[in-house]
């Protein structure tokens, strides 16, 4: 099995059987996503405890780009600070936004100068999305959702 045919089943696993699916029971902070092109959507709930990201839900509808990057998103952050998640966010939208170039050691380079200690794991799968720009906003779209959450809470 090649690199690929993996990052497709990493893809595929997380939309069959979405990780933190369904949403929180108030108070927890809820926010919703919407891409009008395709008409994918998200909606993350959100509990912070002391800085602390202490659950995180998400539910919507889809394509599988978009509900797998949400899935692998809640799966990174539970559990990290606000400035770990944020980090987190940073380093998806840089790995999302390596338009058109060829992809290898020169994105992860890119990355790693963000953060070295910085994993991606499972999000790694997506990386191949940027050779298909129109899906990058699929794959974005629980992350940005998320941004807002977070914005809207320090506010």
């Amino acid at each position: 099995m090649g690199l690929e045919d993996l990052y497709r089943e990493i893809i595929l696993d997380h939309y069959r059987s979405p990780r933190n699916r369904g949403e929180l029971p108030p108070p927890a902070h809820r926010v919703e996503g919407f891409n009008p092109l395709c008409g994918d959507e998200v909606i993350l709930t959100l509990e912070l405890t002391d800085g602390v990201v202490t659950d995180i839900a998400i539910g919507g509808q889809g394509c599988s780009i978009s509900q797998s990057s949400a899935s692998m998103m809640t799966a990174a952050i539970k559990g990290k600070s606000v400035d770990e998640t944020r980090e987190f966010i940073s380093a998806f939208k840089t790995m999302m936004s390596i338009h058109q170039q060829e992809l290898g050691d020169d994105e992860h380079a890119e990355l790693e100068e963000i953060n070295p200690e910085l994993k991606l794991g499972d999000l790694e799968a997506l990386k191949g999305v940027v050779k298909f720009p129109v899906r990058i906003k699929c794959a974005t779209l629980g992350w940005n959702t998320l941004v807002q959450a977070l914005d809207e809470l320090d506010a």
